[in-house]
């Protein structure tokens, strides 16, 4: 339009670079809740040993005066256990177990004595766990111990964790 300027804002926001854009989605991907950070994680499935470690987390949260980060590793298989086929894929199979553990932990009284979350991640386990550890600054991670053949064969997740991890691991009996 003739003789019609439109005034430019002084707070008008610069365009940025698509690195910046793509440091800044990076960081907000792995951010997590302040309160949380330097907390205490612990793999939790429902099974015996990991109640023991979660028992275990809960008193060593308290002691240190931090939170607690509950991780549920959804189960992956391959894809070979299905089909029969190679190669092997790992495709994600559909885990409600962890809403069913959510509803456990948020009904339970020994949980009120610390701030406590429970993150979901569908993986390696060991990977999972040191990624959160990671992600939150963890001071230690508490896992319970497995027993049984497929721990012998493949080895177990808490010798496979301790062996890679870049914080201390707690290995509950």
């Amino acid at each position: 339009m003739a003789g019609h300027e439109i005034p430019e804002p002084a707070d008008r926001e610069q365009l940025t670079d698509p690195a910046s854009d793509l440091q800044a989605a990076e960081e907000t991907r792995h951010s997590c809740d302040p309160a949380f950070r330097h907390g205490v994680v612990v793999g939790f499935d429902g099974s015996t040993s990991s109640e023991r470690a979660l028992a275990y987390a809960i008193g060593m949260a308290r002691r240190l005066g931090s939170a607690l980060i509950i991780v549920h590793v959804a189960n992956r298989l391959p894809t070979t256990v299905w089909a029969g086929c190679e190669p092997p894929v790992f495709v994600d199979v559909p885990d409600h177990r962890t809403e069913v553990l959510g509803l456990e932990l948020a009904c339970a009284d020994y949980l009120s004595e610390v701030p406590w979350i429970l993150v979901e991640r569908g993986g390696d386990i060991c990977h999972e766990l040191e990624e959160v550890g990671q992600e939150y600054s963890a001071d230690a991670i508490v896992v319970g111990s497995t027993h049984g053949i497929v721990g012998r064969i493949f080895g177990t997740v808490a010798g496979r964790l301790a062996r890679r991890a870049q914080r201390p691991v707690v290995v509950i009996p």
